[in-house]
């Protein structure tokens, strides 16, 4: 009988702890590394969503769909970046993943009913929902020792709700009754990103996998151009750990000025991932030779600079709560730049617009403005302040237009067109400027009791006082690395096979170029090529 292959997984978030189990499964020998002092990296810190088109619970919720539809939604986002033949690894691989954790795992995937994709009217998109997935809440009881190894996420204060029941997920999320909050937390059940790292972390420790925390991986032991080990720095000093496979699954390098600065198209200045990604896996590829890709994009996403005694990392995400009514944005010369309600990652394009005259970023600084009727209908989100009631203190406030754009330092008079231009086109039921309201994206994540229709996004700026909260150029993560194959199997820089050197998640050169398909569009690719690198390591590829 031969040896068991050995595999060594770096890294366990969602793409770690994928590739572990299916390394295992498919008959290797793991051992997984995590660089943190505790387990489930940014995948901990997320809504938990995976975007996977064509997966059979869509079928099973009698929602039509197909590999071909999903190709052309995704090549018709490409912009020249998208190579085809790794998103058709995605597409064909992606339904295996989750029909297999869902059989073989407590992954338990559920379809979320109604969730359009980010792009819905383009080519093959869906308005219906079916292609983003979660999992339901899980009881960390059934960790044991190990439920307190999970990092916690500052983004979800409370565990046991799920992303579509905070303004995270929905700008006006449904209240979950009382007695249900209390029956998770009777059962310690957690929900979101900490379901999912939960139950794929158990699914670990019921094969024996023991992800040990607090060890970076430093460099590939290398040896007639393979991999043959991995070298390990822990506190007790440097460890060469031998593997005929290792898998990089490290996140990015947004948390690194140095490689920001060097391979991103623009300013990302406020990371809302964990700070140990800081292009460890990625250096280590380069050293051994490895082509990388897409290295300019990340999975940008608008934040808030918050007080720290309401969010421990002084940052949060502006997401659902830009596509309410009576709220809009402008930059530094009083306009309206974009489509507010546009998904998070489309953000990036518009933060990153230059201005060539002055020769600097036209959209940064930029704002969000809300009058008091949004206060009125639906509070201030961002801080969880209930409708009616002042925001906090750190916003920006002022009796009228002319005073608010005083202590903003914006031209008062540009402020006021552009208000008074808002106000007309929503008057008029459309947004000819941008467009907003328009697409099913705008139409879902707006007012709840509007969803549907452009008034779900549409509403005026015209009841004092006025209130303004500016915004930063952050990301989800990076999302450029190591180019693949579509087993997951680094590339070097003439394109071969790098043996025994593979790559998941926010370390590689991600399948999706420059787009983001639908809500769970970070993660999926992520487990996907971690579904990929562990079947091909252990030595039962997907695709031969």
């Amino acid at each position: 009988m031969a040896d068991k292959r050995r595999v060594v997984v770096l890294g366990t978030g969602g793409a770690g702890l994928t590739a572990a189990i299916i390394a295992h499964d498919a008959g290797a020998k793991v051992k997984v590394f995590e660089k943190a002092d505790r387990i489930g990296g940014t995948t901990a810190w997320s809504g938990g969503m995976v975007w996977i088109p064509n997966n059979h619970l869509e079928a099973e919720a009698g929602v039509p769909d197909s590999r071909e539809e999903a190709l052309t939604y995704l090549m018709s986002l490409s912009h020249g970046l998208i190579e085809r033949h790794l998103a058709e690894a995605f597409l064909d691989a992606g339904p295996m993943m989750v029909r297999y954790l869902n059989e073989h795992t407590p992954a338990n995937f559920r379809a979320i009913p109604d969730f359009p994709d980010y792009h819905a009217e383009f080519p093959g998109g869906k308005t219906g929902g079916g292609r983003s997935l979660d999992t339901p809440p899980f009881s960390f009881l059934e960790l044991g020792k190990w439920a307190d190894r999970v990092t916690p996420s500052p983004y979800y204060p409370d565990p046991r709700l799920s992303i579509y029941d905070t303004p995270l997920g929905q700008a006006q999320p449904q209240p979950v009754p009382l007695e249900e909050l209390e029956r998770r937390s009777a059962n310690q059940e957690r929900a979101s990103g900490q379901a999912l790292i939960g139950r794929l972390l158990k699914g670990c420790l019921d094969r024996g996998i023991k992800p040990r925390t607090g060890c970076r991986a430093v460099e590939l032991a290398m040896r007639k151009g393979r991999v043959r080990g991995i070298v390990i720095e822990t506190a007790d000093g440097r460890r060469t750990i031998k593997a005929d496979a290792v898998i990089l699954c490290t996140g990015g390098f947004e948390w690194d000025e140095e490689l920001k600065r060097a391979f991103l198209r623009g300013p990302m200045t406020h990371p809302v991932s964990i700070s140990t990604n800081t292009g460890d896996g990625l250096r280590m590829a380069m050293r051994a030779g490895a082509m990388l890709g897409n290295m300019r994009e990340a999975w940008w996403m608008p934040v808030a600079e918050v007080p720290r005694e309401q969010i421990s990392t002084g940052v949060t995400l502006v997401a659902g709560m830009r596509s309410l009514p009576r709220s809009i944005m402008v930059n530094r010369k009083g306009r309206r730049f974009t489509n507010e309600s546009a998904n998070y990652n489309a953000f990036g394009a518009a933060f990153h617009e230059q201005d060539v005259s002055a020769f600097d970023y036209a959209n940064l600084p930029c704002w969000m403005l809300f009058d008091q009727g949004y206060i009125d209908t639906y509070g201030f989100p961002l801080a969880g302040t209930p409708r009616g009631l002042p925001p906090p203190q750190w916003v920006t406030s002022a009796p009228t237009l002319l005073q608010l754009a005083d202590r903003l330092g914006i031209p008062a008079a540009a402020l006021e067109t552009t208000v008074a231009r808002w106000n007309a086109q929503v008057a008029a039921g459309a947004d000819d400027d941008f467009h907003r309201g328009e697409a099913a994206h705008d139409r879902w994540w707006g007012d709840h009791g509007q969803r549907g229709s452009s008034a779900a996004s549409l509403g005026p700026l015209d009841r004092g006082p006025y209130y303004a909260v500016e915004l930063k150029s952050g990301s989800l993560g990076t999302k450029g690395g190591p180019k693949v194959d579509v087993n997951a199997n680094v590339l070097d820089i003439d394109g071969h096979p790098i043996e025994g050197l593979y790559a998941a998640g926010n370390v590689m050169s991600s399948p999706m170029g420059m787009t983001y398909g639908g809500a769970g569009g970070t993660i999926a690719p992520g487990m996907v090529f971690g579904f990929l690198a562990g079947r091909h390591a252990a030595g039962s590829p997907v695709f031969d």
